[in-house]
């Protein structure tokens, strides 16, 4: 299992052109092969039958391998392996996950690991959400994001009031993303609660890009 089998399959799909296109909408934080989701699947779908992903537990070297090529679609490969093994997440592995979330990070790794690897933790060991809390409160920008994402595939058993002090504890926050992430978790709740989403907008003093969010199939 190592990372030169996909990167042989990877250099044969390689396109210069997409990557320049692909790198450009992830603000050029990430060089590319441009290799696009449907193709990347294509290709690991092989190489995850080989190696066994969902079966075995999870190689973490393997991930942090991944995790340190240079081109972005390693790192999709990554968070593709975590999810495809998510039975096999242990509540200790919010360790490794934090690296994860902390290092080369950007919104497209960094929101699907909050709800399909760290919600599903928090989901299957609930005195993890200790760990949330602490989350909340890290210096580091990305943390917080995925504390306040943590829940997005929640529904009905979303934590409430967690998730209300969580977004009220960063309101006046002018940072995009977290701004952005606050709205997000609260329209998505409104699904299954939009009576509690709104009433919780129209008392807190939200930033008005969080409003928006929050509010945009409700209002």
């Amino acid at each position: 299992m190592q990372v030169q089998d996909l990167t042989i399959q990877f250099k044969i799909m390689e396109n210069k052109e997409k990557a320049k296109g692909m790198s450009a909408y992830m603000k050029n934080h990430f060089e590319f092969l441009g290799i696009q989701t449907p193709e990347r699947r294509k290709i690991t779908a092989q190489l995850f039958k080989e190696w066994q992903v969902g079966k075995n537990p999870i190689n973490w070297k393997l991930i942090f391998d991944l995790w340190e090529q240079s081109e972005r679609e390693y790192q999709y490969v990554a968070v593709d392996y975590l999810k495809k093994s998510q039975k096999h997440l242990s509540s200790s592995d919010l360790t490794q996950v934090k690296e994860l979330i902390t290092s080369k990070s950007w919104w497209d790794t960094v929101d699907l690991i909050a709800s399909n690897v760290v919600g599903y933790i928090v989901m299957k060991f609930p005195e993890q959400v200790k760990v949330m809390d602490q989350w909340i409160e890290d210096d580091n920008m990305w943390v917080k994001r995925t504390a306040i994402l943590h829940q997005l595939s929640f529904k009905e058993n979303t934590d409430e009031e967690r998730l209300f002090y969580y977004c009220e504890k960063h309101a006046s926050e002018t940072e995009f993303f977290i701004a952005k992430a606050i709205g997000w978790a609260l329209r998505q709740y409104g699904k299954t609660n939009p009576q509690a989403v709104i009433t919780f907008v129209e008392k807190t003093p939200l930033q008005n890009l969080s409003k928006r969010e929050a509010l945009k199939h409700l209002s």
